[in-house]
């Protein structure tokens, strides 16, 4: 008897599946274990397990078809089976809360076309007075004396004045019975060719979850702002050193290459040993302070932005952290995160200093207290201790602060300890 492989639930959120790619295909001999689909959710790409052996033997939707959680994809039996009914192909988007369309207009046949007429020579049309305001001519008093005893038409005079206005010398110029002063044409709109793609991008299933979440984080969460300068000399130091000595080492050996990301999250989940409060959630009727530092860190991909979650940062070493970010920067980027890989954060750090961007400030990832904002680290003139103005290296670190669950006051020790930390950076290596 044939097995319905149903749409799995993948997520706590998710509500349908997005299926993008078959990897078998009907006919194909299937065992228990097998992937037989990826399927987008509204977090990441997961594969489809198949739990039967035998042969696929129908699919029941096609590839960009959404299906809802629950509903049958494939059908897994013996050869020559029939596949059985479904109730109805899960395929199709649920329909969308919209007002309802309005009815096609109907358009008419075209009626036969008549017999052109003779062509005729155009009448030119005659031209309006000129520097006139609804029919009013406007000339001075004196040019208008002028014309009056020469006989001029002052209609048939183009005005050399402010905004056309015909004055002496435009009138003392003219020829009496001189034909009207044609209007300059007005230029004609030219029609510019396009030079950019014009696209109407379909919204996935991430993009909804990402827009959903952001919205209720900046309307629900009373975001405030803080933001910090630090001096980035030190920290560039040290990873310079860092890397001078083990870049090259083979990876048995210990060789590795770290990032200014892979220092920050460090620096970030270090500086909560100091200042607890900021590791907290919004509980409704609690606050949570959490008992570790579950911290999630931005990475863009292509249809959007993913936080990946590194588990007890605060007991893991700087290698430990480099080592696992790089895992999940590339689970990110290949649609291969977990749910879990994805959940449960208690602080969030993005960055966008490797695009030049000097200081800003991210919507806070539900439910943490706050978001982290590292800017690039700039050249730029600073006083040192010695009140000399020397070329120094600023890097700004913006908060975002949620007020329900913290106050300014903790969001600035937190950066005040963030800061200590990172122009002091060798204190993260003990």
């Amino acid at each position: 008897m044939a097995t319905l492989i149903d749409m799995p639930k993948l997520s706590d959120t998710m509500t349908v599946g997005t299926l993008v790619k078959w990897l078998k295909n009907e006919g194909d001999a299937v065992a228990s274990g097998d992937m037989i689909a990826e399927v987008e959710t509204d977090k990441a790409t997961m594969e489809v397990e198949c739990f039967d052996d035998g042969v696929l033997i129908k699919q029941y939707c096609g590839v960009g078809d959404e299906v809802p959680v629950g509903g049958a994809i494939a059908a897994i039996g013996e050869k020559g089976e029939e596949a059985p009914t479904v109730d109805s192909a899960p395929a199709a988007e649920a329909p969308k809360e919209t007002a309802p369309a309005a009815p096609e207009p109907k358009v008419a046949e075209p009626a036969p076309a008549a017999p052109a007429a003779p062509a005729a020579e155009p009448t030119p049309a005659p031209a309006a007075p000129t520097a006139s305001t609804g029919g009013r001519i406007k000339a001075s008093p004196l040019a208008k004396k002028i014309a009056a005893d020469k006989g001029i038409d002052l209609s048939t005079i183009q005005g050399s004045g402010p905004s056309g206005r015909i004055v002496k010398e435009d009138v003392e110029n003219a020829k009496p019975g001189a034909a009207p002063a044609a209007q300059p044409a007005s230029p004609e709109p030219v029609e510019r060719a396009a030079t950019l793609e014009a696209l109407d991008l379909p919204v996935s299933n991430m993009r909804k979850s990402i827009a959903k979440a952001l919205v209720a984080s900046k309307t629900q969460a009373p975001h405030f702002y803080l933001q910090i300068e630090v001096n980035g000399a030190p920290l560039a130091k040290l990873r310079a050193e860092l890397n001078a000595k083990l870049a090259d080492l083979p990876k048995e050996h210990g060789g590795t290459k770290f990032t200014v990301n892979d220092l920050t999250l460090k620096a970030a989940a270090e500086a909560v040993r100091r200042v607890p409060a900021i590791n907290r959630s919004w509980e409704g009727d609690t606050i949570k302070q959490h008992a570790n530092v579950h911290l999630a860190f931005g990475v863009a991909i292509d249809d959007g932005l993913v936080t990946p979650v590194i588990r007890a940062a605060e007991t893991k070493g700087l290698r430990e952290i480099g080592a696992e970010a790089k895992v999940l920067i590339k689970k990110a980027r290949d649609k291969k995160l977990a749910p879990n890989e994805m959940s449960g954060s208690t602080l969030t750090v993005t960055n966008l200093g490797m695009f030049g961007i000097s200081d800003f400030y991210g919507i806070i990832n539900p439910n943490n207290a706050a978001i982290l904002s590292i800017g690039a680290t700039i050249k730029k003139p600073v006083v040192n201790e010695n009140d000399e103005i020397v070329v120094g290296q600023v890097m700004k670190i913006g908060l975002s602060g949620d007020h329900r669950t913290i106050d300014g006051a903790v969001g600035a020790q937190y950066l005040q300890a963030l800061k200590e930390i990172l122009e002091t950076p060798t204190v993260m290596l003990v």
